[in-house]
């Protein structure tokens, strides 16, 4: 089985132009002792919007790997794929985050349920797992009740695992399950069914990233109990390791989160985590890195802040379009968002300090950040004025770039 790294860190690139930046920050955490292996995702969505293709990830992975001399392991994420998305990504993906939250709260057939049920005996006097908040007590009417809920979006992941296996060598790539974007959060109790009903379907699966509570909004902080989430967190890994050892699965399996960006109040706790638990976690930033072009072209000044504004002007005229897809990660208040006209009267290190993600700054605005967030593909409409601007402006986004992900993601996360 190809073993993905006990850290491991999913960086998106809308426009596959700051790879090589984006390794230099994973060097510089390597000259302080830790190992990081960048993940580069992408998903059908994001595709699609732009009008890329899943072999141009792969291409910029590998030209920033020779530019940068990375030496570290490295892979490619065909992210939030289904059986019937996943074919563009089957030649250049080794690792396949299989989404089954669409397919949760579905019915599975009786029969399958009733054989579940039968199978896994041990839930019936309660489950006494190690490090747990609250013991877990299941009946067998409760194990019932979550394999109602989620066998059938386990049995989904299934398939799609072995519809990849059936086109890839087996030892040739990774499988993560996500069940992230739901409405309600996984109960201890729930990911443990559903971690037994994974090994029972032959799901290999290395990484798994269930809901949490709170708000995940795409490029700003969380906003929700941190206690709470510091519970649920050690909870899971709890379960997990738990998991592991009772069901039989691959030892590394690890928690996954998906954090729409810039959960920077979730470092500590994540941190520490990990820390007390000895366990490895894989973590997801999305799209931070479009944002810190912006940010770079606005600290490039004049041209690249006038691109800006022009995306800012299309993406406040589009804005419920481009919202709409994003609905439930998103918390923007219009009332909050500047006029295109105010926006474009300020001046470009302005507009860098109002987009960048510093959360004392005064001029910070996470409505237009939110906003910006969504708005990539306006960028793909201006796909040749984008890259004439990244190319003549190269240094300046990519110091954007790796100081934003060094700085404020893996340092934290890693280092305190």
């Amino acid at each position: 089985m190809l073993k993905l790294d006990k850290y491991s860190f999913g960086i998106g690139d809308r426009f596959g132009r700051q790879a090589p930046f984006q390794l230099r920050s994973f060097q510089q955490l390597q000259s302080h002792g830790i190992s990081v292996t960048p993940v580069w995702n992408k998903s059908n969505r994001e595709h699609s919007l732009i009008g890329s293709e899943p072999p141009q990830v792969l291409q910029s992975a590998r030209d920033a790997v020779l530019e940068a001399g990375w030496s570290g392991k490295w892979h490619i994420d065909a992210d939030h794929i289904r059986q019937t998305t996943v074919d563009r990504f089957l030649e250049v993906s080794d690792f396949f985050t299989i989404d089954v939250a669409e397919s949760i709260g579905k019915p599975a057939g009786i029969e399958s349920i009733d054989s579940f049920v039968r199978r896994h005996t041990e839930f019936e006097n309660g489950i006494d797992v190690p490090g747990i908040s609250v013991p877990i007590q299941i009946s067998p009417e409760g194990v019932r009740a979550i394999a109602r809920e989620y066998l059938s979006a386990v049995q989904e992941a299934g398939r799609t695992f072995r519809y990849i296996a059936e086109r890839k060598e087996l030892g040739s790539f990774i499988v993560e399950v996500s069940m992230d974007e739901t409405e309600e959060p996984q109960t201890p109790a729930q990911l443990l069914v559903i971690l037994a009903a994974l090994a029972d379907e032959g799901v290999p699966v290395q990484t798994i990233a269930p809901k949490f509570s709170g708000r995940f909004n795409k490029g700003i902080d969380f906003v929700g109990n941190l206690d709470q989430f510091d519970t649920e967190f050690r909870d899971d890994l709890a379960v997990i390791a738990f998991a592991v050892e009772q069901f039989g699965l691959p030892d590394n399996l690890k928690l996954s989160v998906h954090s729409g960006s810039d959960k920077f109040s979730l470092y500590p706790i994540i941190r520490e985590g990990l820390r007390d638990s000895g366990k490895g976690i894989h973590l997801k930033t999305a799209g931070t890195t479009w944002l810190e072009e912006l940010i770079g072209l606005c600290e490039a000044g004049d041209d690249g802040a006038d691109f800006v504004k022009a995306i800012y002007r299309d993406a406040f005229s589009h804005r419920d379009d481009l919202c709409l897809p994003y609905a439930n990660v998103l918390d923007i208040d219009i009332a909050r968002l500047p006029t295109p006209n105010d926006f474009e009267g300020w001046p470009s290190h302005r507009l860098a300090r109002i987009i960048r993600h510093d959360p004392v700054c005064e001029e910070y605005n996470p409505h237009v950040r939110q906003l910006l967030h969504v708005a990539f593909k306006l960028a793909a409409k201006r796909a040749d004025r984008f890259a004439q601007l990244s190319t003549a402006h190269r240094e300046i986004i990519g110091s954007q770039v790796t100081t934003n992900l060094f700085d404020r993601h893996l340092k934290p996360l890693f280092l305190g």
